[in-house]
C-alpha cells in the first residue's frame, strides 16, 4: 500500500486526512505547533493533530523550518508526501524526500490566486469562480506542474468560510482519486504556465479595514471575503466592530454615518448603502445587525 506522509494544519486539511487514511498508510502526519488561542491564552492543538490523534497516527510538530526535513527523514521512506494548508514553505530537502514528491491541494485554479489565502482574494476581488488544484510541488510559489484541477462556482454572498469547507471536501476527493495513476506512472503533471497568474497575499491588518469609500459590492465582497475569520473591521461610533456578513442596501445615509431603516442599520458607502447583517462588537458576542441596532437605543451614529 502506498505509504503517506501528510502536511496540514487548519480545519479545511481534515477532510484530505481522512480521505487519505481511508484509502492509504498515513504513517505520519506533520502539523504545526500548538499556539495560543482564545482569551485564556492556552495553547491549543491544530486541527489536524487532533484528527490525526483520533485516528492513531503518529504526529510531528516541528517549529522551525530545518527541523522538518529530519522529522519526515525520522519515520522512513515514503512513497509520496500531500500538503494541504501546512503554513511553512517547503525547501528542497523535504521536497525530495518522498519517492514520488509532494502533492499540494490548493484552493484556486491555478495559475490565478497563487500564495497564501487563495478563497480570501478570490472573493474579495469579485472572481465568480474559483476551484481546486492538484500539483506537484517544486521551489516555487505554487508554480509546480498539475495533475488535475476542477472549477466550482462562487455562490452569491457566500463567505470565505463556506467557500473553504465546500473545497477542502472537493480537493480531498480529486487528490485521493489521483494519487494511484500517479504513483503508478499513468499521470504525468502538466507544467503551468504563467499567463493570468495573481497572487494571494497573506491577509493583513490594512486588509481588514473596510473603507466606507468603496462601492457597496466592494465593500460587501470584502467583507465576505474576510469572514468568519479573521473578519472586517468598521469603526462605527468610533469603536471597531467585526462585520461579518453585510447586503447592498437600497437605502443610502448620509455620508459618513450609519442610519436604521426597516429595522437594520444601514452603514453609507460610496454612492449607496450597506445593510450590516451580523455585527460582533467589542468585548461581545457576535450578534444580528437589528439586535445589535436596538442595543444601541439609537437610530444613527456615525462610521469611518
Amino acid at each position: 500500500m502506498t505509504r503517506i506522509v501528510f502536511l496540514g494544519t487548519p480545519e479545511e486539511a481534515v477532510p484530505t486526512l481522512d480521505a487519505l487514511a481511508e484509502r492509504f498508510q498515513v504513517d505520519l502526519v506533520v502539523t504545526r505547533p500548538d499556539r495560543p488561542r482564545g482569551r485564556s491564552g492556552a495553547p491549543q492543538a491544530p486541527a489536524v493533530k487532533q484528527r490525526a490523534s483520533e485516528l492513531g497516527i503518529d504526529v510531528a510538530q516541528p517549529e522551525r523550518r530545518s527541523d522538518l526535513g529530519p522529522a519526515i527523514a525520522e519515520a522512513g521512506d515514503f512513497d509520496l508526501g500531500v500538503v494541504v494548508a501546512y503554513g511553512m514553505i517547503l525547501g528542497s530537502e523535504v521536497l525530495e524526500l518522498p519517492e514520488k514528491g509532494l502533492l499540494n491541494v490548493h484552493f484556486s485554479l491555478l495559475p490565478r490566486w497563487r500564495g497564501a489565502a487563495p478563497v480570501a482574494r478570490a472573493i474579495m476581488a469579485g472572481d465568480t469562480m474559483t476551484g481546486v488544484t492538484v500539483l506537484k510541488l517544486d521551489e516555487g510559489l505554487d508554480t509546480g506542474p498539475v495533475l488535475t484541477a476542477q472549477a466550482v462556482d462562487i455562490r452569491p454572498g457566500e463567505n470565505a468560510g463556506e467557500l473553504t469547507g465546500r473545497l477542502s471536501r472537493l480537493g480531498a476527493r480529486l487528490v485521493t482519486s489521483v494519487i494511484p495513476g500517479y504513483v503508478q506512472g499513468d499521470i504525468d503533471p502538466v507544467p503551468q504556465i504563467d499567463d493570468g497568474a495573481s497572487y494571494a497575499e497573506k491577509i493583513t491588518a490594512e486588509d481588514r479595514q473596510l473603507d466606507v469609500a468603496a462601492s457597496p459590492v466592494e465593500f460587501v465582497a470584502r467583507v465576505r471575503g474576510l469572514a468568519p475569520d479573521p473578519g472586517a473591521i468598521l469603526a462605527i461610533d468610533d469603536e471597531p466592530h467585526k462585520i461579518l456578513a453585510a447586503r447592498e442596501s437600497d437605502w443610502s445615509p448620509e455620508p459618513g454615518t450609519w442610519e436604521l431603516h426597516d429595522g437594520a442599520p444601514v452603514v453609507a458607502v460610496r454612492e449607496g448603502g450597506v445593510e450590516l447583517v451580523e455585527v460582533h462588537p467589542p468585548g461581545k458576542r457576535p450578534q444580528a445587525g437589528e439586535d445589535w441596532a436596538r442595543g444601541r437605543r439609537r437610530s444613527r451614529g456615525t462610521v469611518g
